[in-house]
């Protein structure tokens, strides 16, 4: 004969009965302290595990509020990878740009637009002075690849800058002047420090509650093994 122990209730045993809220859904607050530098918006991280996270799953999540933890099931160079693409994905200021020389030529960039997804890169000298840009539009029904950038690039007379500090509104108001969506951050020497585009504050207006660091990037993280030899993965991330 069976003996009950104790009683047990499912979720289908229990109903809450409905009553008069005066806390509106858009004023819950459901952000949670990670670490004692790391806030949350909302209280949910993903799994670093092979069948759950990636860059994907973690932009998605960051963008929400949350984090996400890339598995380290891979290669050291790979998931290096995938952190440096969430990290990318929504920079606000961006702040080590893929840069390239005057001499480059547009073969070459076009395999970087291939290779990285987008096709808008700083000119710089070798000691990082910003003399131009180069993009798909100046470029867009150029035969000879073999030409170098210098020839097609928009000269530095033409750039919208703006420096190190300046406000958002300041940014916007720059771009939309010039009907560009990229402005180059510099210094007073008019070396390069970084760059914005009108994409991320896109995106960060749609997102208010995203997960970002200090430099206004998504936030990620990356799993390592607790054993000894994962220094080198560790330096890598």
């Amino acid at each position: 004969m069976l003996r009950i122990a104790k009683e047990a209730l499912t979720f289908d045993d229990v109903l809450l009965v409905p009553a008069h809220s005066t806390v509106l859904p858009n004023t819950a607050d459901l952000s949670t302290q990670l670490t004692k530098t790391i806030r949350l918006n909302i209280p949910m991280l993903s799994a670093a595990m092979d069948t759950v996270t990636e860059a994907r799953l973690a932009i998605a999540l960051a963008q929400e509020g949350g984090i996400g933890f890339i598995h380290k099931n891979m290669s050291i160079e790979r998931q290096a990878e995938e952190v440096k693409r969430v990290k990318k994905h929504e920079s606000g200021v961006v702040t080590d740009p893929q840069t390239v020389l005057p001499t480059t030529t547009l073969r070459e960039v076009k395999e970087l637009t291939e290779r990285n997804g987008f096709a808008g890169y700083p000119v710089v000298t070798e000691d990082n002075e910003l003399v131009g840009i180069i993009t798909g539009r100046d470029v867009r029904f150029v035969t000879d690849l073999n030409q170098p950038v210098s020839v097609y690039m928009t000269p530095k007379a033409r750039l919208v800058t703006v420096r190190e500090g300046e406000s958002r509104d300041v940014v916007l108001a720059k771009m939309h002047e010039k009907r560009v969506e990229k402005a180059l951050v510099v210094d007073d020497s008019f070396h390069l420090r970084g760059m914005i585009t009108v994409k991320d504050f896109q995106k960060a207006e749609r997102k208010p509650n995203a997960c970002k660091d200090e430099q206004g990037r998504l936030r990620v993280g990356a799993a390592v093994g607790a054993g000894a030899g994962n220094e080198e993965r560790v330096d890598a991330l």
